[in-house]
């Protein structure tokens, strides 16, 4: 019975191989062969871009050099000279190892993937694959290995819109593939596996793991005798050149259909190869009016100050930015650079400039998050006092590390509140030490932050922002704080439909990343950056906001970060030679010895936030504290009457030599004169007003005759109902509102008045 039933699987077996040969024809050439554009929309249905026609031209075999093809057979299909048209064993084994969750594998032979390209498509289905194994055997049986592989080269895609070798020949190297180099082939073979993650120009994220499949390719040519021992020792990576977008995605077009294909690639929802046969009808979340915008505001405030022609600092200047709802995770709007077909790397979803200061926040919320206290035993709240001073050696830690303060400024004993205020490295530093630098970024990586981040290493200088997240990234931990904790992942797509089918959509799951209370407690103590600290730039927006400023290394960026109740921006300045692509400081661009976070970010987040709320009635912060955040201890009798921050003696502060506070006019500074009060951070002598000072205050929705009058807000400011965590205390600001020395920065949370730094010594 058993011999009985082998026998009868058998014949069964070897009937539906029979059937499937003889009734699967050879078609001829699908669509995708001729392939079509994608459509993209903005939220509203009306139309954001084309990605494009379809580059393709096809060459003979005999003009593609030996060692391309043999580059592309190491790469894909070592064995194609000698093997059958299919591999079953290797089909199951990769089957196996995609069930199995050893990732998604593919057991085609180069005819199976020449059939999938040019007579099927890249459909995951069982029908297609069938399809695909006979019409493979068939076509193994018919044609030469020569036809198959000038076929497989002529249709493969290898990104930049480019069909076939020839094509990706000059979309990569900008010659014939008849001079392609070997080094040169082995890189375009490299592109075969991912074509947009492995372009090393347009995603420089990605150059490691390109590079490990490059030496890949060149290491299997070494082993089927394709090329010396010598010869492989000799190659060097040869550097693709600059990406020549369509014309049609001029402007932000290009940065937004880039980063929406990244986004279905990355998410399953369609692989970079099936995406680019076209056809797709692809609904995106951005907001016109509010991608205007964001593109007006940079312009208004940046862009158009820049001078490059004759200053050469602006060579460099770089902008990105992304705006989140909250409450959905939908990208609204996204500016990446000056011009798609200029600059064609996106600044807003780049991963390698610093986060500096922004990534504080993500400190204090892990510790409310974790209950975490000082040394000593103090629990960590917006009142903890803390030691500010410059260079002071982190306790706690085995390695010894005492960062530098901005400005090299010593500020004392000063509340948690206070030093987020002024941004001071010393307490952060210290306070990382405190939570746990494991918790710290296991907190960063729940609020949305990607793990493999570059350089986001669990060490106590992550808590200056080593770390290298895009303003994408950024955007997304700063939308779960100010949805009280809430991580929703972010999207670009609403829909996406072809012909008739509509493709399905990943679900997003929202989770409680962080409490309510470490979350709101959090977004307290940055409400109180904008009205007291460093951002105060953000109050032309008109709107309850809550941010914070940030400066990288050597001052290569600068970051404004912030949030309404309903809406999240990131802003970052970036500094890159547009020639050699190396970072690059910002001293001395649009005529500032320094960049700073408070600046012109907070400005363009400023007027971009008025804009894209203009619709809407302002809406306040509705937070619930910590224990002990509604109120300010009484005055600690730990030093009662310390000195105002100093510089360390005999030192100088780092980077280029400190911009003097200008001597402003009556009234406050009036540099630049657009309704943002102060200008670059800084603070004049009588206070602010919108583009200067009026009575030494700020008038017009703002703070009147004399800037905040003596005694401040009553009693720590707004009641429990409201925003009290870093409430300004009795005491308030002084009268004459923010004096050159500053007002009270000490005030809040039982500091001593008078101790505020000169605003270009602050981030």
């Amino acid at each position: 019975m058993v011999l009985g039933a082998f026998l009868l699987l058998a014949l069964l077996v070897g009937g539906a191989l029979v059937a499937g040969y003889l009734l699967v024809d050879i078609p001829p050439a699908n669509a995708a062969a001729v392939a079509q554009s994608n459509v993209y929309l903005y939220a509203d249905g009306s139309q954001l871009a084309r990605d494009g026609e379809v580059d393709r031209v096809n060459v003979p075999l005999s003009q593609i050099p030996r060692t391309v093809q043999e580059a592309v057979l190491a790469a894909e299909d070592r064995d194609f000279h000698s093997e059958r048209a299919v591999d079953p064993a290797a089909m199951l084994r990769a089957a196996w190892n995609t069930a199995t969750g050893k990732g998604t594998q593919s057991g085609s032979t180069i005819t199976q993937q020449y059939v999938k390209n040019y007579y099927l498509g890249q459909e995951q289905t069982i029908k297609r694959k069938v399809k695909e194994f006979f019409i493979a055997i068939k076509l193994g049986r018919e044609k030469s290995k020569g036809y198959i592989l000038e076929g497989y080269l002529n249709t493969s895609y290898f990104g930049r819109n480019a069909y076939g070798i020839q094509a990706a020949s000059q979309a990569y190297y900008g010659k014939d593939v008849g001079k392609l180099t070997t080094a040169e082939g082995a890189y375009l073979a490299t592109l075969l596996n991912s074509p947009s993650a492995f372009d090393v120009v347009s995603h420089p994220q990605g150059r490691p793991r390109a590079l490990a499949r490059w030496n890949y390719v060149l290491d299997g040519m070494v082993k089927k005798g394709w090329m010396t021992a010598s010869e492989r020792a000799a190659a060097r990576f040869p550097e693709p050149g600059k990406v020549r977008p369509a014309a049609g995605l001029s402007g932000q077009r290009g940065y937004l259909v880039e980063a929406i294909k990244d986004y279905i690639v990355e998410n399953g929802i369609l692989d970079d190869k099936t995406l680019a046969e076209g056809g797709y009808r692809i609904t995106t979340t951005i907001d016109k009016r509010r991608q205007t915008a964001i593109v007006d505001a940079v312009n208004d405030k940046m862009v158009s100050k820049l001078d490059p022609g004759k200053v050469k600092a602006d060579r460099v200047v770089r902008t990105g930015a992304v705006s989140i709802d909250p409450a959905t995770g939908k990208v609204v709007a996204l500016y990446g650079g000056i011009d798609f077909t200029k600059q064609f790397v996106n600044n807003a979803t780049r991963h390698d400039f610093q986060v500096a200061s922004t990534f504080k926040p993500f400190v204090f919320a892990s510790a409310v998050q974790n209950d975490a206290h000082t040394q000593d035993g103090r629990t960590i709240t917006p009142y903890t006092i803390y030691n500010g001073d410059n260079k002071r050696r982190v306790v706690g830690t085995r390695i010894p590390y005492a960062p530098e303060n901005e400005g090299q400024l010593s500020y004392g004993n000063i509340t948690v509140n206070t030093a987020t205020d002024l941004s001071v490295n010393a307490v952060f530093a210290q306070m990382v030490v405190d939570v746990g630098t494991d918790k710290v970024k296991r907190t960063a990586v729940a609020l949305g932050l990607p793990e493999n981040t570059p350089n986001f290493d669990a060490v106590p200088a992550m808590a200056l922002g080593t770390m290298q997240a895009s303003v994408l990234d950024m955007t997304q931990a700063y939308a779960t704080l100010a949805d009280h904790g809430r991580h929703t992942p972010h999207t670009f797509v609403e829909k996406i439909t072809k012909a008739d089918d509509t493709v399905p959509l990943p679900h997003r799951e929202v989770t409680q990343a962080v409490s309510r209370e470490a979350a709101d407690t959090t977004t307290s103590m940055l409400v109180s950056v904008v009205d007291n600290g460093t951002g105060t730039a953000a109050l032309a927006a008109g709107r309850p906001a809550a941010g914070k400023t940030g400066t990288g290394e050597l001052d290569r960026s600068a970051w404004f970060a912030a949030y309404t109740p309903n809406l999240v921006t990131v802003v970052s300045m970036m500094g890159q030679d547009p020639d050699t692509g190396t970072l690059e400081s910002l001293y001395g661009a649009l005529g500032e010895a320094r960049i700073g976070g408070g600046g012109y970010p907070a400005r363009i987040w400023a007027q971009y936030t008025k804009t894209a709320l203009a619709d809407s009635d302002p809406v306040d912060f509705d937070l619930e504290l910590m224990p002990g955040a509604g109120q300010p201890p009484p005055p600690s009798p730990v030093n009662p009457n310390p000195n105002p921050p100093q510089q360390t003696p005999g030192e100088r502060p780092s980077g280029p030599p400190t911009r003097p506070t200008p001597s402003p006019p009556t009234g406050g500074q009036t540099q630049d004169g657009d309704g943002d009060g102060q200008d670059d951070g800084g603070r004049s002598t009588s206070g602010q007003d919108d583009g200067g000072g009026d009575n030494g205050g700020r008038d017009g929705g703002g703070r009147t005759d004399g800037g905040r009058t003596t005694g401040g807000q009553d009693n720590g400011g707004q009641t429990a109902g409201g925003r009290i965590a870093g409430g300004r205390t009795t005491g308030g600001l002084s009268t004459g509102g923010r004096g050159e020395a500053g007002a009270a920065a000490g005030a809040r949370g039982g500091s001593t008045e008078g101790q505020r730094p000169p605003a270009d010594l602050l981030e």
